[in-house]
């Protein structure tokens, strides 16, 4: 058979678009590497800067306190510094735009824009049960519609898990299909109703409701898709449900079994795109050494005590996100592993908890398939656009795109392996 490679055959056409992944039209090898994932995780209260990035800078860096944690992986990740999004401030409310770069967050008039998730998933979505999947510790997460409008948040790994592997009994099948099959017969009625007024009304008008029309037709295909896939059977797993662990304080238990959960989605290809927002809490953690509320600690305006607690915070923390790696790093598949295939973005947006200081925020990226090892330090008076990492990293998924919101092109230093 012989192999016709997308880009070529977009570029010969001249189009602008990305067709569907089709089988017939790549090699064996080509279709592995098209499985390819994003995995984004936001430490909402912050990571303290002295003990996450390296002083010097390129790859004969020295580990600070956090990344002797991850030491392990020090040649599956890069360090990025001296990054941020432009116009975006806002202290706390800057997590809405972790994912957009919309901004303005904090604004009276603020609206958000689409997620790098949800880019990702409009794209590959289709070829998955679940084009993505937004979690949080609790409370609100990262991923944003292309409309602007948040998506919903799982925050019980219980639930994520009976989503992902439970298939329910045949009463409640048959309900969730009734459900289905109900709602495209109101989508067929509206549709119906809105183009028998079409004729009546005027050009500016006709122009939104071809709008409303397209977002009708992309509801009826997300609809289409989920009947289709609910007739399918959901992949079958080793491992038990997991017990909720209902103590909030607990941030290290709860953490552990979402990150748990976040695996086996990935692992079984029931999604390849996961938010994961770590929202903090105005508590005093369950963590040894630990008896000052987090988010206190977080505002710690340099005091000893409080940063000697933060740092223990902190620590646990990494030490989570380094399990989840090892799960990642641990999964084979026909070529590499789990982590080789999967872009995990780890960090914060802020970079300065403790003033609510939204510049130089603390990031990683980890898997993914590209060149790491290195600290990439840009200027921290004059941060380098974050976008431009976002740009990179739909680019590895397959992506034709060259921009992200406030994007100036792809990571500088960022290469592939390869």
């Amino acid at each position: 058979m012989t192999e016709i490679h997308r880009r070529k055959f977009l570029r010969g056409c001249g189009v602008a678009f990305a067709l569907p992944f089709l089988e017939s039209m790549v090699s064996a090898k080509e279709a592995n590497s098209q499985r390819r994932r994003i995995v984004a995780i936001n430490i909402g209260l912050g990571l303290h800067a002295p003990n996450m990035i390296p002083e010097q800078t390129g790859r004969k860096y020295e580990l600070p306190t956090y990344l002797k944690l991850l030491a392990d992986y020090r040649d599956q990740l890069t360090v990025i510094s001296g990054t941020s999004h432009p116009e975006v401030g806002g202290g706390h409310a800057s997590y809405k735009s972790y994912l957009t770069c919309a901004p303005h967050p904090n604004s009276a008039g603020f609206r958000n824009t689409i997620s790098l998730d949800q880019i990702a998933a409009a794209e590959f979505g289709s070829e998955t049960r679940f084009a993505s999947l937004s979690l949080s510790s609790s409370g609100p997460g990262l991923s944003w519609s292309r409309s602007g409008v948040e998506i919903p948040t799982l925050t019980r790994p219980s639930f994520v898990f009976r989503k992902l592997f439970l298939a329910g009994n045949a009463n409640e099948q048959a309900q969730q299909m009734q459900r289905l099959q109900d709602g495209q017969s109101v989508l067929d009625a509206v549709m119906d109703k809105t183009k028998r007024m079409e004729r009546t009304l005027s050009g500016r008008d006709r122009q939104k409701l071809d709008q409303y029309f397209e977002a009708v037709r992309e509801a009826e295909r997300r609809l289409a898709k989920a009947e289709a896939w609910e007739k399918k059977t959901k992949p079958q797993v080793k491992a038990k449900p997991p017990r909720d662990e209902t103590d909030n304080k607990k941030i290290v238990e709860r953490m552990r079994l979402m990150y748990d959960v976040m695996h086996l989605a990935l692992e079984t290809d029931s999604t390849r795109f996961v938010t994961y927002n770590i929202a903090g809490m105005n508590a005093v953690p369950v963590i040894p050494g630990v008896n000052i509320d987090y988010h206190n600690l977080s505002h710690h305006g340099k005091d000893p005590e409080k940063l000697a607690q933060l740092k223990m915070v902190e620590s646990a923390l990494i030490q989570e996100f380094h399990g989840f790696l090892k799960k990642l790093n641990e999964t084979s598949e026909v070529e590499g592993t789990l982590l080789d295939s999967t872009s995990v973005l780890f960090g914060s947006n802020l970079g300065n908890a403790s003033s609510h200081d939204t510049k130089n925020m603390p990031i990683l990226l980890a898997g993914g398939g590209f060149q790491h090892g290195q600290h990439l330090a840009f200027d921290r008076k004059n941060n380098y656009p974050l976008p431009n990492l976002f740009v990179s990293m739909l680019q590895r998924l397959g992506m034709e795109t060259d921009t992200f919101g406030t994007s100036t092109g792809t990571m500088t230093g960022l290469k592939l392996l390869g």
